[in-house]
């Protein structure tokens, strides 16, 4: 029989028993260093877990997220369940992949979308565990990833850190953990932070003349027109530089 507007019936077809989200929520967690010489203070890309209170993997630590309800897309889902297991809010949460291999879950058929931010961690200042967890943590990312997560949380952590890492290196993400006026030290320790490989001896002069990167940052001035430097981190003043509103166009054939 041919389906039709008159003859369709949702019983002839199996839907999931569930369809949560799973939110990875990344910082960078800088600490001053109490030595008798200025320096860079260091900075560590950290990952939010909560550890969960209910069946199943109870005790363990996992994401944050929660089942969307009939009512909700699964973004609104994303951002109601990390208030309601975290008290953080208020964050951009990107959409990045879904998870759906068979047996992910004990529960059932769980289709699960996961979403990713990198945010400042004057954000997370004010997280607390509520409703399905018992504790909220920032974990260093190294750390977590030798963590037994609940579910299959670890492929979906390994698959965030790539996402954010190809974002640190190709938008201008870094300003969100800089402050208005930076020294290229900085900023070189912000890319390093979240790409630790990230290796560039040339790196001043490529980001303030290369063509497909000039007009990102700038130099710092003065309202008459000087300079601007800093000695915060260095017993050498350094100038200072600052993000224009120009987000870079790359495109592998230029």
């Amino acid at each position: 029989m041919v389906e039709n507007e008159s003859n369709y019936s949702i019983s002839n077809y199996r839907t999931p028993d569930g369809a949560p989200t799973d939110i990875v929520i990344f910082t960078i967690i800088s600490q001053e260093k109490h030595t008798g010489k200025k320096a860079l203070p260091t900075r560590e890309l950290h990952v939010m877990l909560i550890q969960r209170k209910i069946w199943p993997y109870e005790g363990q630590w996992a994401l944050p997220g929660g089942f969307t309800k009939e009512t909700e897309t699964v973004h609104a889902c994303a951002m109601r369940e990390l208030k309601e297991e975290t008290d953080v809010e208020d964050v951009h949460l990107e959409y990045f992949n879904v998870y759906s291999d068979p047996g992910r879950d004990p529960r059932g058929w769980i289709i699960s979308h996961a979403f990713l931010a990198l945010v400042n961690e004057n954000l997370l200042a004010n997280r607390k565990a509520a409703v399905d967890a018992s504790e909220v943590h920032l974990f260093p990312v190294d750390e977590a990833l030798t963590m037994d997560l609940a579910f299959d949380h670890r492929q979906i952590l390994v698959d965030a850190l790539h996402q954010i890492r190809l974002q640190m290196l190709t938008t201008t993400i870094a300003k969100e953990f800089l402050p208005k006026e930076f020294t290229i030290g900085e900023l070189y320790q912000v890319i390093q932070a979240v790409v630790p490989e990230f290796e560039e001896k040339n790196f001043i002069r490529k980001i303030t003349s290369t063509q497909s990167r000039k007009g990102i940052i700038e130099e710092a001035r003065h309202p008459d027109g000087t300079l601007k430097s800093s000695n915060k981190y260095s017993q050498r003043a350094a100038q200072l530089y600052r993000f224009t509103e120009v987000e870079p166009q790359l495109s592998i054939y230029s």
